[in-house]
């Protein structure tokens, strides 16, 4: 074979074996990175994350904030939230709380995925606190309460897409985390007492 033949060859194959490297590095980074992407837009009704609430409060609109739980088929877990919705002011922060038991027979840690519906209310919906920013871990019959601090932004009173929702829900779904064991920030989260308003 030509010498420039086989350095044609060489090149080519170099060249794909770049590109193979540049894909399976895009697949690994897509996840990570398709999450950062619906954390800063609220895309697909992701939540957004909160140092503080604004100083700015509407107080002539209301929106209802509905809450759902559900849990993964593999989590021996009961999961629900201690009210079923409640009222706010765009900009007024409030604590709810979720309820866990674990009815199985060892510790386990779980992990909370959320979103809120209807999609495009999720970059104007922030959350303070949240259990989800980590994971719980509880023993054979322990109980806890989960509390979420949050609110909801002004700025959907001034987005001609959102000034007419007046009905939010925040869903979560619990599962078993992949790795299970206990997550030493995660267990004084689990077990913190705190006030909520009433059913």
């Amino acid at each position: 074979m030509p010498v420039e033949r086989r350095r044609r060859n060489q090149r080519t194959v170099l060249a794909l074996l770049g590109i193979i490297g540049c894909m399976v590095a895009l697949d690994i980074a897509a996840v990570p990175l398709y999450r950062l992407f619906c954390a800063a837009t609220g895309y697909n009704g992701t939540t957004r994350r909160a140092e503080g609430a604004p100083s700015e409060q509407i107080k002539d609109k209301v929106i209802t904030v509905r809450f759902n739980a559900a849990v993964g088929p593999d989590l021996p877990w009961e999961f629900q939230p201690r009210q079923i919705s409640i009222k706010v002011h765009p900009g007024e922060p409030q604590t709810i709380a979720y309820e866990a038991f674990n009815r199985g027979d060892e510790g386990v840690t779980g992990t909370a995925t959320y979103n809120v519906t209807p999609d495009k209310v999720g970059a104007y919906f922030d959350k303070i606190q949240c259990f989800c920013f980590t994971k719980q871990h509880l023993a054979p019959g322990q109980h806890a309460q989960l509390p979420v601090t949050f609110f909801v932004d002004p700025d959907i009173t001034r987005d001609p897409e959102t000034r007419d929702v007046d009905t939010i829900t925040l869903s979560y779904t619990m599962f078993r985390a992949e790795t299970q064991e206990p997550a030493a920030s995660a267990a004084p989260s689990a077990v913190r007492q705190v006030a909520v308003a009433p059913k």
